[in-house]
């Protein structure tokens, strides 16, 4: 896969209790994907769960649409030092789309259109934690930025919400994702940099 980056114009640290260490304030929205950008219709689209068991959990666009949708305002925190605060969202919580998946595993692998992966504990995408998210700052999103649809995690840096996702596999073990195997930390928490490995 190759590396593509646009748009980064930081305005250097500025003092604020919502940046974590080693960031630099942005007011644009960088971009930046390992890989090209898919062509995803949201007719083509659909976001599955699958669990030990083989079961499968599935929701196409309208599915997705009809359930309930949050708003959400929050700080993003990408690996490579910028941060965007107070970032306008809308999607469904992965809490609802787990009501009724029965698993006893505490990992899952997020898979994307494009075949980009990264793991992520299910602590950390339950409780109000994470989104699949359809909408930024009021439009649809970008496919630049990951739309139709994308994971929005926004307590751990910004690889973690995968672009184009598509599914999320459970896992018994934490393994690596794409940048993971490349040297990224396991699991990515801003506040304490877990940047690499």
């Amino acid at each position: 896969m190759s590396f593509i980056t646009r748009g980064f114009t930081g305005r250097g640290r500025e003092r604020d209790d919502r940046l974590p260490p080693g960031q630099t304030l942005v007011g644009d929205f960088p971009v930046l994907s390992a890989g090209p950008t898919p062509d995803i219709d949201t007719a083509d689209w659909e976001f599955t769960i699958r669990t030990e068991s083989g079961a499968q959990h599935s929701w196409n666009w309208d599915e997705l649409m009809a359930l309930p949708i949050e708003d959400v305002t929050t700080d993003i925190h990408c690996v490579t030092h910028w941060s965007k605060l107070g970032t306008g969202w809308r999607g469904v919580a992965l809490d609802t789309l787990f009501e009724g998946v029965d698993t006893d595993y505490a990992y899952t692998m997020a898979h994307s259109y494009g075949g980009y992966t990264t793991n992520v504990p299910l602590d950390d995408l339950l409780d109000g934690k994470a989104w699949i998210a359809f909408e930024f700052d009021g439009e649809p999103l970008d496919p630049e930025h990951g739309g139709p649809a994308r994971l929005l995690v926004p307590h751990l840096y910004f690889w973690k919400s995968a672009k184009w996702v598509r599914g999320l596999v459970m896992m018994e073990d934490d393994e690596p994702g794409f940048w993971e195997q490349n040297g990224y930390h396991l699991r990515g928490d801003p506040w304490k940099e877990e940047r690499y490995w």
